[in-house]
């Protein structure tokens, strides 16, 4: 990306999202536009491929609260208008060259010069260095990759152990990663092995772009080699068996450091996100920490009372007890019966009553019911309803 791209690219337009989005409406925003364009569900799409890359591009940056402050300062300011030509030398201007802002001032720091500091902020945000001569021969993180996994409901609650297929670009085996099939590129001398070249804008500015000889490696293969065309990389799968911790939740991303594609020179790999979906469970259900189940129960053990057994997942069952008068819909407590938390602990099973009123009757037990509203004839149930509807 050239520093050009970078200072025009907003990535809040990219994920459709305001410049005071909170973490939570970023998060959001990235994944529905994630699934809705990942290359699994747009196979061949091209212009599809291309957008998850940019909306992935965008969530690293402003996923990340430190580099979305970095970047946030950046834009801020180039967009107030931070540096700009001004007086000096015979013509009342100077000539401003963006790359020396990047770490590495191809003519060092004259008395017009500008220090680093911005070489960090631009380096964090990409994992690269400066502009300057020899960036280019120094170890590159490798990129970041993202997965999806879908999991049962048990197997979110307990963990679980998954094979993951992934594909990335990852040093060409053929050549070492260096491009060259006899091993040995030569220094671009049209960089001089920067990767970068500066060209002008107007008004006394200058931009860099990656050099367009090299690709912005900063070398040049002589004898290309056959399988990478020159790049120096090539495009590997991998089968790796992930643990998924117990307790996800649908929808969560989960990082593991170092599992992404390799990096080059030495460089440290990228890492691996894993975006877990659960399916849903015909019994259970979750809320935050705790898992919840509807259990019927009698109108007889709602209102005299009783012990009530009570399915769990995974486990044996549990007996709650009925106070006598139970209301339909009321919720009672099974503590440790739930998902576990971060900490190992387990929340609860939230059981919920539901009456179950029979279809039908034999005669013996409407005989009885029919007794029983006889002697409840003086109650109405709804005589309060009623007052206070008179009374609103």
């Amino acid at each position: 990306m050239s520093t050009k791209d970078f200072i025009e690219k907003d990535y809040y337009k990219v994920l459709g999202v305001p410049k005071d989005a909170t973490e939570a409406e970023i998060k959001k925003a990235y994944r529905k536009l994630a699934r809705e364009y990942h290359p699994d569900a747009n196979k061949g799409n091209v212009k599809a491929e291309e957008r998850f890359k940019e909306i992935s591009e965008a969530n690293d940056i402003l996923g990340d609260p430190k580099k979305r402050k970095e970047y946030d300062e950046a834009r801020a300011l180039f967009g107030n208008g931070g540096f700009r030509p001004g007086p000096g030398g015979a013509g009342g201007s100077f000539n401003f060259d963006l790359g020396d802002l990047f770490g590495g001032a191809q003519g060092g720091q004259g008395a017009g010069g500008f220090g680093g500091g911005l070489g960090d902020v631009f380096g964090g945000l990409f994992n690269r260095g400066g502009a300057g001569a020899g960036t280019r021969t120094q170890p590159r993180r490798g990129q970041d990759i993202e997965s999806e996994v879908t999991l049962s409901f048990t197997e979110a609650i307990e963990g679980a152990t998954v094979p993951l297929r992934m594909s990335s670009q990852s040093p060409c085996k053929a050549c070492s990663g260096t491009g060259d099939k006899n091993g040995t590129p030569r220094v671009c001398p049209t960089c001089v092995g920067t990767g970068q070249v500066a060209r002008g804008s107007g008004g006394g500015f200058s931009l860099t772009d990656p050099c367009p000889d090299c690709k912005g490696r900063g070398l040049i293969a002589e004898n290309a080699c056959e399988v990478c065309k020159g790049s120096g990389r090539a495009k590997s799968s991998r089968t790796m068996q992930v643990r998924i911790p117990a307790g996800v939740s649908d929808g969560q991303r989960i990082r593991l450091r170092g599992k992404g594609a390799p990096g080059e020179r030495g460089g440290p790999a990228g890492d691996l996100y894993v975006v877990v979906h659960v399916d849903s469970h015909p019994v259970f259900g979750r809320k935050d920490d705790n898992l919840t189940v509807t259990v019927p129960v009698t109108f007889a053990e709602a209102a005299l009372g009783g012990e009530v057994r009570v399915p769990t997942l995974g486990g044996p069952p549990v007996t709650l007890k009925l106070p006598p008068g139970t209301p339909n819909g009321r919720t009672m407590r099974a503590r440790g019966k739930g998902a576990v938390r971060k900490d190992g602990t387990r929340g609860d099973l939230l059981v919920t009553v539901e009456v179950s009123v029979p279809k039908d009757l034999t005669g013996k037990a409407r005989d009885a019911l029919e007794a029983y509203r006889e002697a409840m004839a003086g109650e109405d149930p709804r005589a309060d309803l009623f007052q206070a509807a008179k009374g609103a």
